[in-house]
């Protein structure tokens, strides 16, 4: 299967907050270092660093930053294992990436995949947004025609097209295919069936990170039996 850019097959991210880092020490990532403002107390086993006064605000990247941060190895990428995977095609927009991480996560997927191009997995908004799926949920690059080789059937995600996502069989080795926010799935792209959600009023789609929740919780139902 595909991996990871050579970009994220090392290096480093930085983590805001005490609950993410934990969540990333649970996890079992190399957190390399932690800086904390004064008066705070680290909550990683990695050296810690306290800064100076006013030193946070100029480092963060939220207007409020946690009194915490860390820098986290980044793993070696892995590959795609599992029968229920969710892939990204060029998803562009952080914060949507971090919540069908997520929403990928409570659902029982296996992985998440992004095809090249796709947003940075460790971008912090996507991390934030995440809520700590992102150190629990493997996370891999591969192009849709990897995925297929990998024996996964193709539902791609339409706003027009396809099955009612309540009829559409979820058994077996399934990725479902989400597209770009802009630009969708392309016509030609190499699905074996396309899903859509019906529904009603002037909005012409959902957005991509709500269209995966649905779509994600009802494969779930369906591939547990209920």
């Amino acid at each position: 299967m595909g991996r990871r850019s050579s970009r994220s097959d090392e290096g480093a991210f930085v983590v805001e907050g005490a609950t993410l880092i934990g969540e990333a020490v649970a996890a079992g990532w190399s957190v390399e270092a932690e800086f904390v403002a004064p008066g705070a107390e680290a909550v990683s086993p990695a050296p810690v660093h306290v800064l100076g006064a006013g030193v946070l605000e100029r480092v963060a990247t939220t207007e409020r930053p946690h009194p915490n941060l860390a820098v986290v190895a980044i793993p070696p990428a892995p590959d795609l294992a599992g029968d229920f995977v969710v892939v990204s095609d060029q998803l562009g927009d952080p914060g949507n990436l971090g919540t069908i991480l997520r929403s990928a996560e409570a659902a029982g997927a296996d992985a998440v995949v992004l095809t090249p191009g796709s947003v940075d997995p460790f971008n912090p908004k996507v991390v934030r947004a995440s809520a700590g799926a992102l150190f629990h949920l493997p996370v891999a690059t591969a192009t849709l025609d990897d995925v297929r080789a990998g024996g996964y059937r193709l539902l791609g995600t339409s706003s027009h097209q396809g099955s009612r996502h309540t009829d559409v069989d979820w058994s077996g080795r399934v990725a479902l295919v989400l597209g770009n926010e802009a630009h969708g799935l392309a016509d030609d792209a190499p699905i074996d069936e396309w899903v859509r959600i019906e529904h009603r009023g002037r909005a012409e789609s959902l957005n991509v990170a709500m269209a995966a929740t649905v779509l994600l919780f009802e494969a779930a139902r369906h591939r547990s039996g209920g």
